[in-house]
């Protein structure tokens, strides 16, 4: 969904996907993947360490709480790109805006899929302590 967001803000600023734009997706990419891979861990932990129970109210704490690392992230990102974004395409910086460009729009929807999309998805995709905790044991006994 990075790329998508990456792509539509090139298109939407009349550039093609450049070799900065491509490095950008790649910088927009490794972010997402973080904060989905960091919010992941924070509803598995909260489930294993503080005893919430798996289900919406797991879901909803852990959103909340990753809340604010992951709109520091973007922000901070993003406002380190805001000039290389508002000075143009000048002479030297033929890399750097059309990457600057994709981070941004990547940025925007990555965000908007890891604190949204994401703690919507977990119910049904993830497992709780107790179906992790039993996989382990079936595995052994379908081996043996």
């Amino acid at each position: 969904m990075a790329l998508v967001g990456g792509a539509i803000a090139v298109w939407m600023s009349g550039r093609v996907l450049s070799l900065g734009s491509l490095v950008g997706f790649l910088a927009v990419f490794g972010i997402a993947a973080r904060n989905g891979i960091l919010m992941i861990s924070h509803f598995e932990r909260l489930e294993r360490e503080e005893g919430v129970p798996f289900g919406p109210g797991l879901v909803i704490q852990g959103a909340k709480e990753r809340l604010a690392p992951i709109m520091m992230t973007a922000l901070a990102t993003g406002l380190a790109l805001v000039p290389l974004v508002v000075a143009g395409s000048i002479p030297g910086h033929e890399i750097e805006h059309p990457m600057a460009i994709m981070i941004l729009g990547g940025l925007v929807t990555a965000t908007l899929i890891n604190l949204l999309v994401l703690p919507s998805l977990y119910p049904a995709f993830g497992k709780s302590k107790r179906d992790r905790q039993s996989e382990p044991m079936e595995a052994a006994a379908t081996a043996g």
